[in-house]
């Protein structure tokens, strides 16, 4: 059974920096588009972050220059580095694995559990 399991989490102040990471488990996921997203209280889930098989790789705009996606192939995990953390970062952030092979990567159909990011002073 394919599972994908994230960790790395946490509580940060503003500016701090946290790296997720998301260990898969039962398929090759480096073959395919993979994914951060998140979700706040009372917001709709968001795309924040994808990378595809050859590593080309998109975020959202108000991550861009401070978060980044990264895969270890021969891990099959997929991280994310986060810096200059905001408040408006917090949120449930969830690992997913894709069905695409390339950008723009916009369907996925196997998802984490999440890993809660809190950032507050």
């Amino acid at each position: 059974q394919v599972q994908l399991m994230e960790s790395g989490g946490g509580s940060v102040q503003p500016g701090g920096s946290l790296r997720l990471s998301c260990a898969a488990s039962g398929s090759t996921y480096s073959r395919y588009c993979m994914g951060w997203f998140r979700q706040a209280p009372g917001k709709e889930r968001e795309k924040v972050a994808v990378i595809d098989r050859i590593g080309s790789t998109s975020y959202v705009d108000s991550v861009k220059g401070r978060f980044t996606i990264s895969k270890d192939n021969a891990k099959d995990t997929l991280y994310l580095q986060m810096n200059s953390l905001k408040p408006e970062d917090t949120a449930m952030y969830y690992c997913a694995g894709g069905n695409n092979y390339y950008l723009p990567c916009n369907s996925f159909s196997t998802w984490g559990r999440g890993t809660l990011v809190t950032v507050s002073s």
